[in-house]
Formats: structure tokens, sequence, C-alpha cells
């Protein structure tokens, strides 16, 4: 068995050596409040790639707390009665359900689009 712990090494973007003698590494800022739904601006599009042809909805853009994130994604799942996922910093939405899920966001306060196809 090979040892996972390789994996879970945290990367530097890169960074693997400096010649610099001040260079000190910046860490990217977490972003440690979500912001309002007006100022949200979220893109909205169906994509079928890697999915063996079937049809998803993805949901970009969302700036803020994974757990708002989350609590997003739930709400769009319900509203629609289907399944997805939440992860790598956008809501999947299984089926075709751009345009639904444009309109609930809309109604919410987000500023969504359609992007895409």
């Amino acid at each position: 068995m090979r040892n996972m712990t390789n994996k879970k090494k945290k990367r530097k973007d890169g960074i693997v050596y400096s010649t610099n003698p001040g260079f000190v590494y910046e860490e990217e800022e977490t972003q440690e409040e979500t912001l309002p739904n007006q100022q949200q601006n979220l893109k909205v599009r169906r994509d079928k790639k890697g999915r063996g042809g079937k049809t998803a909805t993805l949901i970009d853009g969302f700036v803020g707390l994974e757990e708002d994130l989350k609590d997003l994604g739930k709400m769009l799942k319900t509203q629609c009665g289907v399944g997805g996922t939440v992860k790598d910093g956008q809501i999947l939405i299984q089926g075709d359900f751009a345009d639904k899920v444009t309109e609930i966001l809309q109604k919410e306060g987000y500023k969504a689009k359609r992007a895409g196809g």
C-alpha cells in the first residue's frame, strides 16, 4: 500500500525555491464572511463533460464561506427536487435546470446570469 499522506501536503502555488533573501510567501486569504445576496455574481450553466453524456447544471461565482455555499446548494436541490453536490466552490445540480435555478436565485436576490449554451 502506498502512503496517502503525501497527497495531503500543502502546495504553495508552484513556488519551490526563491533566491531572494527577503522573500516571504504570502498565503491566499480565506474568505471570512459571505457577501450579501445582492453582491453575488453567480453564473449558471449546463454541462455534460465527464458525466457520461448526462446533463448537469453548474453554479459558479459564489463568494463566501463553504457552509453558506452548502446551504445554498441544499436549497437549490430541494427546490428542483433532484440530487447534486457542492465542491470546489461550485454547486452541481443533476439534470437540466439552468432556467429554473436562475429564476430561483433571482427571486432570492442574487445576481444570477445564464452562461454558455
